[in-house]
């Protein structure tokens, strides 16, 4: 029941001891103040992570060749691999019922793209269909490289946001307009936008019959990119994955006749792999950021503990002279639970508010690659407010119980 009495009390007694309850309420609000900064950072490292692997498709395998760095079969150190249309037709063929989407690709690094009086440099890849998903890319005007733009070595090409943004002034649809890459004329057939942002948007994508046929490379491809069929499990998926990925190198090992044990011939790279340690990282820095944002929680609460006890002493004749005029224990017991709790309470919302504040005025300037809005679930927030309440009540109990079983005469005589 709701007593004015009882609140006017508790005022008073906070009021005659300025100093303790405000480093009291400090210790509790700074608790939960670095335990909102704390979680926050390490939500703004989980999205700055996920951010990036939303770039290309989370299940993807990359394929690189290298150099050799160990002698084999009598062959020397030093050889560079060269990657084949065979290559990518033999791992479709032996690997192609575990194969989701799959590309070999040929890049020019530093392809020179002109439009009437525009110029700039931009990576131009011949790719297959399937790479606008490999990617992740979305289309955003006109349709990506298709299989009878592969068949018939046509000159066909789809383009970056960044590119199109660069090259075509004043609202110029670029759809069916002619670039010049390198000397080559090109039908602009699509515009795509990709998470990664300007740097993946600033690449353009040709077919890759094309690429080898402009650039004289005969059937050398310079990588293969593949994802798997996926699978509702995720151990399993994990599975499959380091299963095709041990494949491929050892087949690609045997064809190229590269030592089992070369680490730099071939490069395979599994995104979901890579994905699976990152989160198991960044699962390790929130459980850290949990641990000492709980500690210091407790911290404050042992506080508390530590003033109610203060304050039952200093009250005792007080409490004497209750249980005299017929105060019942419970009465005492929730007058000073009633003390610890609004204490918390108040302390607890307060760091609460000023850890959510802050990361709202920060948050928009504190983006990077690794590192993007921070944030902190309210949900968890106000349960852990809650929680810290219910730890001070606990705190307060101890203290608040033995003031209940103070005798009167023995508090009669406290000094």
């Amino acid at each position: 029941m709701f007593s004015i009495e009882r609140w006017q009390e508790i005022f008073e007694g906070l009021s005659k001891n300025k100093l303790r309850t405000f480093l009291t309420g400090v210790s509790v609000a700074s608790g939960i103040f670095i335990l909102v900064i704390l979680l926050g950072a390490g939500r703004g490292i989980q999205n700055g992570i996920q951010k990036q692997f939303e770039q290309d498709a989370v299940n993807r395998i990359s394929i690189w060749p290298g150099v050799t760095q160990k002698e084999y079969k009598g062959l020397n150190v030093g050889r560079y691999i060269q990657f084949r249309n065979q290559d990518y037709e033999m791992i479709l063929q032996a690997y192609g019922d575990m194969i989701d989407k799959k590309s070999a690709i040929y890049s020019v690094w530093s392809g020179n793209i002109v439009y009437k009086k525009e110029t700039g440099n931009y990576r131009v890849e011949g790719v297959h269909p399937d790479y606008q998903f490999i990617e992740n890319a979305t289309i955003v005007k006109g349709r990506f490289i298709n299989q009878y733009d592969i068949k018939d070595y046509e000159k066909h090409v789809c383009i970056g946001q960044k590119v199109a943004n660069d090259l075509f002034k004043n609202g110029e649809d670029p759809l069916g307009e002619r670039i010049n890459i390198s000397g080559i004329i090109y039908k602009v057939i699509g515009v795509y936008s990709d998470p990664g942002g300007e740097r993946e948007e600033s690449r353009v994508f040709i077919p890759i019959s094309t690429a080898q046929r402009a650039y004289s490379a005969g059937d050398k491809i310079r990588s293969l990119a593949f994802t798997l069929k996926k699978e509702d499990d995720f151990d399993k998926a994990t599975k499959n994955d380091l299963y095709f990925t041990a494949q491929i190198d050892q087949l690609l090992k045997n064809r190229h006749t590269v030592a089992p044990d070369d680490l730099s011939a071939i490069y395979v790279q599994s995104s979901l792999e890579e994905a699976e340690k990152v989160y198991m990282m960044t699962g390790g820095i929130q459980t850290f950021f949990w641990f000492v944002g709980i500690l210091t929680i407790i911290a404050g609460v042992v506080g508390i503990g530590n003033i109610m006890l203060i304050v039952v002493k200093e009250r005792t004749k007080e409490i004497g002279i209750r249980k005299a005029l017929g105060a019942s224990p419970f009465s005492i017991i929730s007058m000073i639970l009633q003390e610890a709790i609004f204490i918390t309470l108040v302390s607890g919302f307060s760091g609460l508010i000023l850890g959510m504040l802050l990361w709202l005025g920060i948050s928009p300037f504190v983006e990077s690659d690794f590192f993007t809005h921070p944030e902190v679930d309210f949900n968890i927030a106000i349960t852990t407010v809650f929680l810290l309440v219910i730890a001070g009540c606990l705190a307060g109990f101890i203290p608040a119980y033995r003031a209940a079983q103070i005798k009167p005469i023995v508090a009669l005589r406290d000094e």
